[in-house]
């Protein structure tokens, strides 16, 4: 096992995630309320006493000798979350600048795809309320801690699954089916935004898991919806018409070396 490094909340609204990430007036998910319930689905988040719970605790720890390396930058780049940036981060990913203004139509079909997996991750959240990394062991954070407090209930936001990851994988998955040719640039990009929550700190290894899993499982079922299909079409060629004459991203080749890195062995995930 090994980890990718180099040398949120009892609801998403009470994070505020979601109205941070696509809008307050975000339009509505392709599902339908009660549809599906995603805790039937992932693991159960750690507890003391599981193995998981202290790999997390090792993980955590280890990922600190990371903290002003060019890969905790990007993981602090990784951590503003909303649609312009989430765009921005994957553009290099599909080849061409993305932006609201510039697909709207892509924009929209991630934003309603979002609303149902956000929900389902936040489900989860309150089910499991698995605590942070960081209030369980010291240890510098990307973020600063106020933006993980849920003024709401008065505490830290929850840990399981990661909302941040969960609106990454999101992007991944969509993208992945908007432009097949750059699939795997895409999916590795989604792996590495995720990555970036443990490499942070704000979460465990496992609610990065557990943030991907939710999304896939998820976004399983919203695949299946008319209207998805729809948005997806209209995406796809709004999407064509873009890489065919849009601005190339900049900074992809630091971008890749760094989502390339794999080093401290016997931790994370078997590769």
């Amino acid at each position: 096992m090994r980890l990718w490094l180099k040398a949120s909340c009892l609801s998403a609204l009470a994070l505020g995630v979601g109205a941070v990430a696509f809008g307050a007036d975000r339009p509505s998910g392709y599902l339908a309320p009660g549809e599906f319930d995603v805790t039937h689905v992932i693991e159960p988040a750690p507890r003391k006493g599981d193995p998981r719970y202290e790999t997390d605790r090792k993980i955590f720890k280890a990922t600190r000798a990371l903290v002003g390396t060019p890969r905790w930058q990007l993981a602090t780049n990784d951590a503003e979350i909303n649609a312009r940036a989430l765009l921005r981060d994957f553009s290099c990913s599909v080849g061409v600048v993305l932006t609201p203004e510039s697909a709207p139509h892509v924009a929209n079909v991630i934003a309603r795809a979002a609303r149902d997996t956000g929900a389902q991750t936040s489900r989860a959240k309150e089910f499991y309320q698995r605590n942070r990394p960081y209030t369980i062991d010291k240890g510098r954070i990307c973020q600063a801690p106020a933006e993980l407090y849920d003024e709401k209930a008065h505490r830290v936001s929850y840990d399981y699954p990661s909302g941040h990851t969960t609106y990454g994988w999101t992007h991944a998955l969509v993208l992945a089916a908007l432009a097949p040719d750059r699939a795997q640039q895409i999916l590795e990009r989604g792996r590495a935004y995720g990555d970036s929550r443990f490499i942070c700190g704000a979460h465990n290894e496992s609610a990065v898991e557990g943030g991907m899993l939710s999304a896939s499982a998820t976004m399983a079922l919203v695949a299946t919806k008319t209207a998805y299909q729809a948005d997806l079409s209209a995406a796809r060629a709004e999407l064509a018409a873009l890489r065919a004459s849009g601005p190339q991203p900049q900074g992809c080749e630091t971008e890749a070396a760094l989502l390339a890195q794999h080093v401290m062995p016997n931790l994370g995930r078997d590769h």
